[in-house]
């Protein structure tokens, strides 16, 4: 019995030992080009590289920059207006991709019920994926006529699902597409019951989830309201240049710049703290 004792004693000392020593996993880290190419495919866009949309937001940037600091001789109000007008783009990614991801969740519902009845009705996979071309939801349609084109022109399943999740860049989107590979490649009988619980699932995440956005719009907008009210009324002080002219010295430039920074955080926290939870694509 000591011996046991001994022995186990010893093997979890080590244990605990190589859990001290041993190099953390390595993460790999996405590139900005990688993670905003995703944002842009999450928000419907297309045609726009993350390189354009970068030159946009320069643009944008030097414009407004330009105008401001020109109409209120103040460098500093059009530098302010300058960084509001760089963020401009990515705010209307921003904008896009969560409004996308709203009208996602209450089509995918469709799109599963639609698979299950083909599935159903005896198709195999691949045209019961082809066939939401044409009577899938309409926002989803663009997606699944490039997959039938695809398969049709190569006729590999498993790479025209992986090009599809591309093109979906959505959540949900990865777990029907990984559905349908498992059941593509392991078979299975039980794919219409796993599809149709699914829909009742996607369906009752998404009739909570509104709800709970109804309830924090008033939060979001209060937020939102309370930045832009300040800047929009020095916006309407800068077209008189003698009463913008205290933020021509070094302490009214230091007092915009602390306003900003202030107003900034203020709006991101208000905003963390109404945020809900968003699912993450974990299947990639």
């Amino acid at each position: 019995m000591g011996a046991a004792l001994g022995l186990v004693f010893g093997v979890g000392v080590f244990l605990v030992w190589r859990a001290c020593t041993s190099p953390p996993p390595i993460r790999t880290r996405r590139s900005w080009h990688d993670r905003m190419t995703e944002q842009l495919a999450q928000a419907g866009i297309e045609g726009v590289s993350p390189g354009r949309l970068l030159g946009a937001s320069v643009a944008l940037g030097l414009t407004a920059f330009v105008v401001v600091a020109g109409v209120s001789r103040v460098a500093v109000i059009g530098l302010a207006f300058g960084a509001f007008a760089a963020a401009a783009p990515f705010t209307l990614v921003r904008s896009r991709r969560r409004k996308r991801a709203v009208e996602l969740r209450e089509v995918w519902p469709e799109v599963v019920d639609n698979l299950a009845s083909a599935v159903r009705a005896g198709l195999a996979l691949p045209e019961a994926v082809s066939q939401l071309a044409t009577r899938g939801p309409e926002l989803l349609r663009p997606a699944f006529a490039r997959f039938a084109a695809d398969y049709r022109a190569t006729g590999r399943f498993a790479d025209c699902l992986d090009r599809l999740e591309d093109a979906l860049a959505d959540p949900v989107g990865d777990r029907v597409v990984e559905s349908l590979r498992m059941a593509r490649e392991v078979g299975g009988t039980d794919l219409g019951r796993l599809l149709r619980t699914l829909s009742a699932f996607l369906r009752e995440d998404a009739r909570t989830r509104a709800e709970l956005e109804t309830r924090q719009g008033w939060t979001v907008g209060a937020a939102r309201l309370a930045l832009a009210a300040p800047w929009l009324l020095l916006l309407l002080l800068a077209s008189r240049p003698a009463a913008v002219e205290a933020y021509a010295s070094g302490a009214g430039a230091m007092v915009l710049l602390g306003g900003g920074a202030t107003s900034m955080a203020a709006y991101r926290l208000m905003l963390r703290i109404a945020r809900l939870p968003a699912e993450r694509r974990v299947l990639r």
